[in-house]
């Protein structure tokens, strides 16, 4: 495979091949998040026992009517019921994360039970950009942005293997500003969807639904935006409407 100094061949095998990839996280990874889950929540289930009979020697302390309750039931109990606690976290955390089916035409990515699927016409370039696999259109905006754990090798090289163009970079990274509210440039409305999209960053994280929600508003808009530590950084596109299904 040869590279450019930011861009990887397409090595595809002709729009022609049935040929399809699947990546995703391997069974001894996800096994391995189960049981972390798992054996967390029974070590903090077994914790509180203790801690319960500790609090009910305390006349000053606080809740001591659910710590005599937990005092009074076998330490397995709230050492079952964390295994129990932990197990649906790890069924929260498979949930989240991101599958790739890709085939010379398509690329289907699916994540938190929702599936997005992109033609290959529609697809210009794919990155990494931080934590993130990014899929960008011909008209420069980005189709879509995911939480991606998977191997970036593993990702590069199943895309490029497909005929997808792949950038080791960002090729806009240098257009985007940060931005502050009346920011001049942008479209009519856009500071406002910003705004709105700013306290829920700040309050819920980059990985809340009405962040996510609000990028596909600006989107729609021409605006790209991107979050570096809770702080918005956006560029404008000419939008065209994309191949996506």
């Amino acid at each position: 495979m040869t590279m450019t100094t930011s861009m990887r061949k397409a090595r595809g095998q002709g729009p022609q091949s049935h040929r399809v990839t699947v990546l995703s996280q391997s069974t001894w990874t996800t096994l391995g998040i189960y049981a972390g889950f798992v054996l967390a929540g029974a070590g903090l289930g077994w914790l509180v026992s203790p801690l319960a009979h500790w609090l009910v020697t305390l006349p000053w302390a606080p809740l001591q009517g659910p710590a005599e309750l937990l005092a009074s039931l076998p330490a397995a109990v709230p050492a079952t019921a964390g295994s129990a606690a932990g197990l649906v976290l790890g069924l929260v955390a498979q949930h989240e994360q991101l599958a790739i089916r890709l085939s010379d035409d398509r690329v289907v990515l699916t994540s938190k039970g929702r599936e997005r699927t992109f033609s290959h016409d529609a697809v210009a370039t794919v990155f990494r950009d931080g934590g993130r696999l990014v899929l960008l259109g011909h008209d420069g905006g980005e189709l879509t942005r995911q939480e991606c754990d998977l191997n970036a090798d593993r990702v590069a090289d199943a895309f490029t293997g497909h005929g997808y163009a792949w950038a080791d970079t960002d090729p806009h990274k240098d257009e985007f500003r940060r931005w502050v509210p009346a920011t001049p440039g942008l479209p009519e409305g856009a500071d406002a969807l910003l705004t709105a999209r700013q306290k829920s960053l700040e309050k819920n994280g980059a990985s809340d639904e009405d962040v996510r929600e609000l990028r596909e508003e600006l989107a729609r808009l021409g605006v790209v935006v991107r979050d570096e530590k809770r702080r918005q950084y956006w560029r404008t596109f000419r939008r065209s409407d994309p191949i996506a299904e």
